[in-house]
């Protein structure tokens, strides 16, 4: 059984030393806020300082479990990250350690996953670790989804399984999947390693105490089922897309691995359609050239339901995303240096001329998908 222990509900810090203090934090806009004086009950403050509190706690709870692992004969790997563990590279297409000396999961250019914690157990299973100060754990239960599809594809052999740690308070908890092991402990509070950032006459601290033990290992120690992004990607759209006499091959989309390789990447990508036709359909004018292509998506929402929707890429970094949603068409700019910016343009060169979709098209393709939506419920 996975239990919390005293020490890790109670927030105990007497067994990591100057551990927390050791740590980097991003404290460039919260030490702004404070040299200018503004007020720690205005927005801003709130939410420099909340940001900040979530990393410290992330971090203090890592200390904690990494003593937890070390005493707890039935974990039998613990991934470090930090300053404990000897990180030479950042490996690609594997469990790595980021420049933030963050567990993360990558391709060759972009980050796929992030994880604050990571273990396995002599009973075959994997957990990964989600630990936040939020009240609310809805946005968190979305990006569980995703974290869990991606260990799924690359631990086939693994039971794969969440530990959630909060704070005592958290609400929503009661809609985890059943894969989720939910800890919680006191409130926890960082003002005393903010009173040590900000002092001018810092006191000296006690050395950095590294944990080690026989579970502990690096995080491309940890052997994985070969996983080609890019390359999956590629294969889905191509299979949607082949079928001989349907616009749209729907029982490969919705079998079991597909889904699962849905949950990771959220959307899949099955052609486009003219600038033309994106007119009347997205309510555009005249601010795209005539031989613009507009990528159509379909995406997977939180309540399963599958979507069509738009991305119309004008320069490399340069992506808009266009979703309709309850007659109306939302428009938002992605982040340049987001995996999706470079999903389309990758997708976009594959793409041919026989990918190129109708407006009939479209209308059967959602036809399609909202009957088999409905037939789930």
């Amino acid at each position: 059984m996975l239990d919390i222990s005293k020490s890790i509900k109670n927030l105990d810090s007497y067994d990591i030393a100057d551990n927390l203090f050791h740590y980097k934090y991003n404290t460039k806009h919260l030490l702004s806020l404070i040299r200018k004086g503004v007020d720690k009950e205005d927005p801003s403050y709130l939410s420099s300082y909340r940001s900040f509190e979530g990393e410290v706690f992330e971090n203090f709870v890592y200390e904690k479990l990494l003593r937890y692992a070390r005493d707890d004969a039935n974990i039998d790997k613990f991934v470090l990250k930090g300053f404990h563990q000897n990180r030479h590279k950042a490996y690609a297409n594997t469990l790595s350690i980021s420049e933030k000396e963050q567990i993360v999961y990558r391709t060759k250019s972009r980050e796929i996953s992030e994880f604050d914690a990571m273990f396995v157990t002599k009973d075959n299973e994997l957990y990964f670790v989600e630990m936040t100060l939020v009240k609310s754990v809805l946005k968190l239960r979305k990006r569980l989804r995703k974290k869990k599809a991606l260990l799924d594809i690359i631990f086939p052999n693994y039971n794969v399984k969440a530990l959630i740690i909060l704070n005592e308070g958290a609400t929503g908890t009661k809609q985890f999947p059943s894969y989720c092991k939910v800890w919680f402990t006191k409130a926890f509070c960082a003002a005393d390693v903010l009173e040590y950032i900000v002092s001018p006459n810092k006191r000296t601290l006690l050395p950095k105490e590294k944990i080690s033990g026989p579970c502990m290992i690096e995080a491309h120690e940890l052997k994985l089922h070969p996983f080609r992004y890019y390359n999956t990607m590629s294969w889905i759209t191509k299979t949607l897309r082949k079928h001989k006499k349907h616009i749209l091959d729907m029982n490969f989309l919705m079998s079991f691995k597909i889904q699962r390789y849905q949950d990771l990447y959220n959307k899949f990508y099955i052609g486009y359609i003219t600038i033309d036709d994106a007119k009347g359909l997205l309510n555009l004018t005249d601010e795209y050239k005539e031989d613009q292509r507009v990528v159509v998506a379909i995406e997977k929402k939180h309540t399963d339901e599958i979507i069509l929707t738009y991305y119309i890429q004008t320069g490399r970094k340069k992506l808009y995303l266009y979703t309709p949603d309850d007659g109306k068409i939302t428009k938002e700019k992605k982040d340049p240096y987001g995996i999706t910016v470079t999903e389309v343009f990758h997708i976009n060169k594959m793409m041919d001329d026989s990918y190129l979709l109708t407006l009939a098209n479209l209308s059967t393709i959602k036809k399609l998908l909202k009957e088999r939506f409905e037939s789930k419920e």
